[in-house]
């Protein structure tokens, strides 16, 4: 299929180009005709997929007909969880839209109203916004939901993790009950469907990934270490296989900034990006990662969800996530768009219970190595038996060949740019349970 199939104008099929593109993913492939047909839909599809280009070109084709601008007006509006992915989101309707006469802006917590408030007062058809400065810009009467005709939640599932349901919900309350209604999601948990059930009207339902399914292209491993001896384990990772770019996950703000600090100290580039931290400080943090200056960002959670970095070659989680469905987001980050992508996890002792919890969620025992002279003191028991899912119509998800747990691996060598696996590895334990 090509994207002149799926009936997109001349404009859009131009930008399209430029932008390197010749045929949708699966997920455009899907998603596009159905939001060009005017049905609501709840689309379901891991990161790094194209989901946001399977919403912003057909709703840009919808909207292309502008006509004359009204001050405070509002067409579409794209809810997003984060400051990061409203930024990405805004950057696919500038991309997409280069050759439309639409007008959009992006408002975001964080940094100044003053100049978003200028940019609302001159019209605007697209506005991309998370759920606090959107209502604060509201109540201030800066934004008109008069004209709105497509409502968008981006990332709904996680939107829901981080508290924004009241919001949400606020925010429904004043727009108009006709409009087209779009919902994507990593998963279709069953927040997600008692959420559709108020929200979405008769949607077309597009789901192009297995529930939690990490992505076939991504290589994943656990190396257990004492938690004492992970932050020497990551610089060890780093310089011996010369990884020049690196997204490092931390479970909290504070063990971010330590390790970031710790890292800096031995020589490597690092800087941490958390929500304490200002959103000037996060936008050079990212483009100082982006272009090479910074070597190792180490993230938490939040922070991560939405960052669109380009043939990202791996990820680490120096602490594994509370939530299970977050080490799918987490290792979403590489992999993307078909590329290859390596997620090594160091696990102590003490975190066996998230272990275990993302081996369920994602129905794979993950392969265990042990790098030499890092071998912990403190064993990781040997995980918990599989449980099949008990919901009905989630299946187990599969992979291919050097996928999670399946004792296959392609690449035995070491790599200038860390597309082989570390050296100074040694084989799996006995009872280790690869799957």
């Amino acid at each position: 299929m090509t994207f002149e199939q799926l009936g997109l104008s001349p404009a859009l099929l131009q930008a399209v180009q430029e932008k390197g593109y010749t045929e949708p993913s699966p997920v455009q492939a899907q998603a596009i005709p159905a939001v060009l047909s005017g049905r609501d839909v709840m689309a379901a599809a891991q990161t790094g997929t194209g989901k946001t280009a399977g919403f912003t070109l057909p709703i840009l084709q919808r909207l292309q007909e502008s006509g004359p601008l009204k001050p405070h007006r509002t067409r579409a509006l794209i809810l997003t969880p984060t400051r990061e992915l409203a930024a990405q989101v805004a950057d696919s309707v500038d991309t997409y839209g280069a050759h439309l006469p639409l007008k959009s802006t992006v408002v975001f917590g964080g940094v100044k109203i003053n100049p978003q408030i200028a940019r609302l007062r001159r019209g605007i058809d697209i506005l991309i916004a998370t759920p606090g400065r959107l209502l604060d810009l509201h109540g201030q009467g800066e934004v008109s939901f008069d004209d709105l005709e497509i409502l968008v939640l981006d990332e709904a599932d996680r939107m829901l993790d981080m508290g924004f349901i009241h919001d949400i919900r606020r925010i429904l309350k004043l727009l108009p009950a006709q409009r087209q209604n779009l919902l994507f999601s990593a998963t279709f948990a069953n927040e997600i469907r008692e959420l559709t059930t108020k929200l979405l009207h008769n949607p077309v339902e597009v789901e192009v990934a297995a529930a939690n399914a990490t992505a076939d292209t991504v290589e994943q491993w656990v190396y257990p270490v004492d938690k004492k001896r992970k932050s020497a384990l990551l610089r060890e990772l780093v310089e011996t296989n010369n990884w020049t770019q690196v997204l490092v996950f931390s479970r909290t703000k504070h063990g971010a900034n330590r390790l970031a600090q710790q890292l800096d100290k031995a020589g490597l580039e690092a800087a941490a990006i958390h929500g304490n931290k200002s959103q000037n400080a996060r936008t050079r943090a990212l483009d100082g990662f982006k272009r090479g200056k910074v070597r190792v960002l180490v993230a938490t959670d939040i922070a991560a969800r939405g960052l669109d970095i380009a043939q990202l070659p791996q990820v680490v989680n120096f602490d594994l996530p509370n939530v299970p469905e977050d080490y799918v987001h987490r290792i979403g980050r590489t992999g993307r768009a078909g590329a290859s992508g390596r997620a090594y996890s160091l696990v102590s002792a003490d975190e066996i219970k998230q272990l275990n919890a993302i081996e369920q969620v994602i129905q794979r025992h993950l392969t265990r190595e042990y790098i030499g002279g890092f071998e912990p003191e403190h064993e990781v028991p040997a995980s918990a038996p599989l449980r099949r899912p008990q919901k009905s119509g989630q299946n187990r998800p599969k992979h291919s060949g050097g996928g999670v747990g399946d004792g296959k691996h392609t690449s035995r060598g070491r790599g200038s740019e860390g597309h082989n696996r570390p050296r100074r590895r040694r084989r799996s334990r006995a009872g280790a349970k690869a799957s």
